[in-house]
């Protein structure tokens, strides 16, 4: 008999993947008692322009960089595999209908939950896997209230992760980068290193530099 597989999707862009990430990932396999959570870079979000600077096997990269030393935490391709844009309805199913011994926790940001009702096919995705959401300092009672309104409305069933709020962003790691500022203890340090070595979210490159770049491995 087939033993059944509690697993966690940690999912972005990761543009690039930092401790915030690590951490809410990390929390939720203790949490829910998960056997493993799946790291999954996205290809084409709809709802978002990922940077023609960096590309698809840098992020790739630095999120192998980032989880190397954590046994649990495991590279899925599953999304960058697929052509298109990105919708997590069509991962889920595809993961569900592959993998039926497996149960999903979809880990995500407050903001996310708030804007649910917008993805494609929000129950269907409710109706999938487990919610799993990390809230923001100061989210604490109007995140209470739509958790209740998307259980209610859609039958979902969503817990909130009892995580450290670490307020780091991909954005600021960018702009720290581009404007020469330290981005020590906000990342891996190999994943600092991989972005130093490669000159990544340099403005100043030439298309030279760039091509070069995105050929390299």
């Amino acid at each position: 008999m087939t033993e059944h597989k509690k697993i966690g999707i940690m999912g972005g862009t990761f543009n690039p993947i930092h401790f915030g990430h690590l951490l809410l990932a990390e929390t939720a396999f203790h949490q829910f008692q998960l056997d493993e959570i799946l790291i999954m870079p996205t290809k084409n979000p709809y709802y978002k322009k990922i940077s023609n600077s960096v590309t698809e096997e840098d992020r790739v990269r630095m999120v192998e960089l980032a989880i190397e030393d954590n046994p649990h935490f495991h590279l899925s391709t599953e999304e960058l595999d697929r052509e298109g844009a990105t919708y997590t309805v069509e991962t889920l199913s595809h993961l569900t209908r592959n993998h039926p011994n497996c149960s999903y926790y979809f880990i995500m940001g407050a903001d996310s939950l708030y804007h649910i009702e917008s993805w494609k096919q929000p129950e269907e995705i409710l109706r999938m896997a487990t919610i799993v959401v990390a809230g923001r300092a100061g989210t604490g009672s109007s995140l209470n209230s739509q958790i209740e309104y998307i259980e209610n409305k859609y039958e979902a069933t969503i817990f909130r992760l009892n995580s450290p709020v670490l307020e780091i962003s991909s954005n600021d790691i960018r702009r720290r980068v581009e404007e020469g500022e330290s981005i020590r203890y906000l990342l891996p340090a190999n994943v600092e290193q991989y972005i130093k070595a490669h000159n990544l979210y340099c403005t100043d490159d030439t298309e030279e530099e760039k091509e070069e770049r995105s050929i390299r491995v």
